[in-house]
C-alpha cells in the first residue's frame, strides 16, 4: 500500500473514532444521574428496555441516534430527541421500536422529537413493520409548544399514523411504562394492545394538579390513571405487571403467537462476504473530498465476493450501474463514479460530476430495476450536472430530469448511503431525502449541501462585499479575509454529516463497515410490504 492509502486510511479511521466517541455520550440520554434515578424507581432507561426486548445476538438499526444534535442548547440540549427509535428483532420478527427517553427532560417531546417519531412511523408503514411504542414521556415541551402541536407534521400526525397502520393492519402494541399525559395518552390506547406497569406507569388527559384547578377534585394521580385504575375499572389498558421485565417479557409472548405475512419477494441467496477486505475502503477513500479515486474499488469492497455485473460500463461514465448482492439479497447500485474519466470521443469527464450521457444510462437501468423487481441502492459522491453551454446545448437539463422521472417513480424500495459529497441537483437525481428512500445513512465523510463550501463562501463574500460597496462602504481585504473564514466557518459547520442527522436529513451516520447490515436489514424489512403499484414514469422529454 502507498502512503497515500495509509493517511486515508489513518485520517478515516480517526472519524470513525470521533463517530463512536459521539454515540457513546448520545447513549447516555439525560447522563448518569438521570439513568440512576431511574433505576432508584425501579425502571430500566430506554434503551435497556430495547436491549432486553430484543432477541439475543441480533442486530438493532437505529434510526435517528444524532436527532437534535447540537440543538435546545439554551434548555440544555436534548440527546437523540428524547426518544429511541430504531429497527430490531423480536421473537424473529422484524419490527419497529419507539421508546421515550426519560432521562432527558422525563422524555418530553420537542419540535424533532415529533419528527424522529414521524419518521419512525413512515419506515413503519412503508415496510408494513409492527410497531411496539415503549411509553413514558410527560408530554409536550411547553415552551416549544407553538412547534410542537397544531401543524400538519406535528405531535397529532402520530395519532392520525396510528389509526391509518391501522387500517393497514399493521400491529402495534404499547407499554405504558412511566407518564403517559394529555394528547400523547391516544397513542397506547389506539394501538391493538395495551398494557401498563404498576405504580410507575399512568395515564390520563389531565394530571391531579389539572384536574385540582379546573373541577376542584381532589385525587393523587395514582387514583386518577395507575395501573389498576385502568385494569380493572376503566379497561383502557389491557394487562397489567409489576415490573418492566414482565412488562416486556409479555410483550414477546404476543410476538411469538403472530401469523405470517405476505412478502414482496425480492431476491436472495445464501450471503457471502466480499472477497476484498471492505477495511481497505478506509484507505481507498480520500480523506480530501476533491480528490478522484475508483468508486468500483468501494462496490467491490461492498458487495458479496467482490462480484458486479456493471450495466453499459463504456458508456456515461461518470455514474456506475450494475446488479450484484449485499448479503444475499439482490440489488441495483447506481454509484457516481469519482475517477476522472476519457470517452470514446477523446472527452474528459470529471469525477463526481454527472453528465447527460450517464444521467440517460442512469433512467434506463433504474427502469430495468423496477422491471424485474430488484432493490435500488444509490451511492452518493456527487457535485452535481454538469454545468457550461456545452451541456445546455446537449440537452443536460432532459437528461438529468429523465433520470429524476425514472428515480422518482420507482416502486422497488430504494436505498441511499452518501459516502463524500451532495450537492446541489445530484443529491435529488441520486434519491436524496426528498425522494423518499427506505433508509438514508451517511458516512463520516459525506457533505451535504447546495454546492461545496469554497464555492459557496465566496459566492456569499462576492454578495456581501457589493452589497457594502453599494451602500458606499470600502472594504480592506483584511476585513474580506475575516468575512471570508467567518462564512467559510459556518457554512462547513452545515456541510457536516451531525449538521444532516442531528435535522434528521439523514437517518443516521454509520462506520462504513456498517453498510452491509443497513442495507441487508433495510430490504429485509422492505421484504415486510408487497409491490402494489405499477412502475410508470408518466411523461419523459427524448
Amino acid at each position: 500500500m502507498d502512503i497515500a492509502f495509509n493517511k486515508n486510511e489513518d485520517l478515516n479511521k480517526q472519524e470513525v473514532d470521533k463517530l463512536k466517541h459521539k454515540l457513546e455520550k448520545v447513549y447516555l440520554g439525560g447522563g448518569e444521574k438521570k439513568i440512576a434515578s431511574q433505576h432508584e424507581k425501579g425502571k430500566l432507561t430506554a434503551r435497556e428496555r430495547i436491549a432486553y426486548l430484543c432477541d439475543d445476538e441480533t442486530e438493532f438499526l437505529e434510526i435517528g441516534a444524532f436527532a437534535a444534535d447540537g440543538m435546545y442548547k439554551d434548555v440544555g440540549g436534548c440527546p437523540s430527541a428524547g426518544v429511541v427509535t430504531g429497527i430490531g428483532y423480536v421473537e424473529g420478527r422484524q419490527v419497529m421500536i419507539v421508546a421515550n427517553d426519560a432521562t432527558v427532560k422525563a422524555g418530553a417531546w420537542f419540535p424533532m422529537t415529533a419528527k424522529k417519531n414521524l419518521r419512525a412511523q413512515e419506515v413503519a408503514m412503508e415496510n408494513r413493520l409492527p410497531v411496539i411504542y415503549l411509553v413514558d414521556s410527560a408530554g409536550v415541551f411547553l415552551p416549544m409548544q407553538n412547534e410542537i402541536f397544531p401543524d400538519k407534521e406535528h405531535f397529532g400526525r402520530q395519532f392520525r399514523n396510528n389509526a391509518k397502520m391501522s387500517s393497514m393492519g399493521i400491529i402495534q402494541v404499547a407499554a405504558i411504562m412511566g407518564s403517559c399525559v394529555a394528547g400523547g395518552a391516544y397513542l397506547p390506547i389506539m394501538a391493538d394492545e395495551a398494557m401498563i406497569v404498576n405504580k410507575t406507569g399512568s395515564i390520563f388527559l389531565a394530571g391531579s394538579y389539572l384536574v385540582k384547578a379546573a373541577i376542584g377534585e381532589d385525587i393523587d394521580n395514582e387514583t386518577l390513571g395507575g395501573a389498576s385504575t385502568h385494569c380493572e375499572i376503566s379497561g383502557v389498558t389491557d394487562n397489567k405487571h409489576e415490573t418492566d421485565q414482565d412488562c416486556l417479557n409479555d410483550i414477546r409472548r404476543i410476538f411469538n403467537k403472530i401469523g405470517s405475512f405476505e412478502k414482496a419477494g425480492f431476491n436472495r441467496e445464501k450471503p457471502k462476504a466480499p472477497a476484498k477486505d471492505e477495511r481497505e475502503i478506509y484507505g481507498l477513500l480520500p480523506n480530501d473530498r476533491v480528490k478522484p479515486y475508483d468508486t468500483r474499488d468501494i462496490i467491490e469492497r461492498l458487495v458479496d465476493n467482490s462480484e458486479f455485473d456493471e450495466y453499459k460500463e463504456l458508456y456515461g461514465q461518470s455514474i456506475i450501474c450494475g446488479t450484484a448482492r449485499i448479503d444475499g439479497w439482490a440489488v441495483g447500485i447506481v454509484a457516481n463514479q469519482r475517477k476522472v474519466v476519457k470517452t470514446k470521443k477523446g472527452e474528459m469527464q470529471m469525477g463526481g460530476v454527472i453528465y447527460s450521457d450517464s444521467a440517460d444510462k442512469s433512467a434506463r437501468f433504474i427502469m430495468n430495476c423496477n422491471q424485474r423487481k430488484i432493490p435500488l441502492v444509490f451511492l452518493q459522491d456527487v457535485s452535481g450536472f454538469m454545468i457550461g453551454s456545452k451541456s445546455e446545448h446537449g440537452g443536460i437539463i432532459k437528461d438529468g430530469a429523465k433520470m429524476v422521472n425514472a428515480m422518482a417513480n420507482s416502486v422497488v424500495p430504494k436505498f441511499t448511503i452518501v459516502i463524500g459529497n451532495s450537492y446541489g441537483a445530484g443529491n435529488y437525481a441520486m434519491c436524496g431525502k426528498a425522494y423518499d428512500p427506505r433508509l438514508i445513512y451517511a458516512w463520516p465523510t459525506a457533505q451535504i449541501a447546495v454546492m461545496s463550501g469554497a464555492a459557496a463562501a465566496k459566492t456569499l463574500l462576492q454578495i456581501k462585499v457589493a452589497t457594502l460597496k453599494a451602500k458606499g462602504e470600502e472594504i480592506s481585504e483584511e476585513d474580506k479575509e475575516k468575512m471570508l473564514k467567518d462564512i467559510t466557518d459556518k457554512y462547513n459547520e452545515e456541510l457536516s454529516p451531525y449538521y444532516a442527522a442531528s435535522r434528521l436529513w439523514v437517518d443516521g451516520i454509520i462506520d462504513p463497515l456498517e453498510t452491509r447490515k443497513v442495507i441487508s436489514m433495510g430490504i429485509e424489512a422492505a421484504d415486510h410490504s408487497p409491490i402494489e403499484k405499477q412502475f410508470n414514469v408518466g411523461v419523459i422529454q427524448t
